[in-house]
């Protein structure tokens, strides 16, 4: 078992690495499953908000370079193109989400680990986590995202001192340099990152995934193509359910019931377990 997906119906859908005793080291098996995670969180009605895991005392510490080495040559460079191809379709498919990635780091977050942390809306590290690039230290460039995410979380002139340099840094570092959101206590991690997704679970999903694709779209538009984007946006946010509510629940002084109304409100309050290995 390399990858498990549940579903609750807080509206959370939990994904979690499994291959506790190797670091959650991305082999095929873990990348395809992981894929398949996203796949099965982008089909699955009711999802409002993803919580990624890795289980035991590692994130992720990359890919595993002891499956890389039974192969070499062209056979090798196969090889990690299906791994690549799994791992970077399923953070195409977490990306296109309306619902919000968080992710909840412990240990180690290397090569690949990295770039899943990065890839997260929310980042929450252990007090004790650490990050690497690694990539370089054994003669390997980026994957991952991890070129395209870091110099626009933490800047070029520190990603490449992390890029090249392989430098390891704290979760205290990393949360100064943008790289995560927020520094908690080791034994606080697991509640906290559920509590966060949860109430993110509870919030308007159609506005989070509008505000996902603003902030990605405009690190690279232009402003007056950007502008345009915000006011398409916000005139169907406007116009939707969640927005009628939002403003309802506002004028009438009470919280908003955004998962009672919804397009994602989930259909039942049955909780399964996907396992993909």
């Amino acid at each position: 078992m390399s990858v498990t997906v549940s579903f609750h119906d807080d509206g959370v859908a939990h994904v979690e690495l499994c291959r506790e005793k190797a670091g959650n080291a991305i082999d095929l098996a873990t990348a395809t499953g992981l894929l398949e995670a996203a796949r099965t969180c982008e089909s699955t009605d009711g999802v409002r908000a993803v919580l990624l895991t890795g289980r035991g005392r590692s994130f992720c510490v990359g890919g595993d370079l002891r499956e890389f080495v039974r192969f070499s040559g062209d056979r090798l460079a196969a090889h990690l193109v299906e791994v690549t191809d799994a791992l970077h379709g399923a953070l195409r498919v977490f990306a296109g989400l309306d619902a919000p990635l968080v992710a909840a780091v412990q240990g180690a977050a290397a090569g690949a680990g990295l770039g899943l942390a990065a890839a997260a809306d929310l980042t929450l590290a252990a007090s004790d986590a650490t990050f690497v690039a690694a990539y370089t230290g054994i003669g390997y460039s980026p994957d991952a995202g991890v070129s395209w995410s870091l110099p626009r979380l933490v800047g070029r002139k520190r990603a490449l001192d992390l890029l090249l340099t392989n430098r390891r840094i704290t979760a205290p570092e990393a949360a100064e340099m943008g790289l995560v959101s927020r520094v908690v206590e080791a034994d606080r991690l697991a509640d906290t990152a559920e509590e966060t997704a949860v109430a993110l679970a509870r919030g308007a999903t159609g506005a989070f995934g509008a505000t996902r694709r603003l902030v990605a779209e405009g690190l690279s538009a232009g402003l007056d193509a950007h502008l345009d984007a915000e006011a398409r946006h916000l005139t169907e946010a406007a116009v939707s359910a969640e927005g009628r509510e939002g403003v309802a629940a506002f004028l009438a002084g009470r919280s908003p019931d955004f998962a009672g109304v919804g397009r994602t409100r989930p259909q039942s309050t049955a909780r399964f377990v996907t396992e993909f290995k």
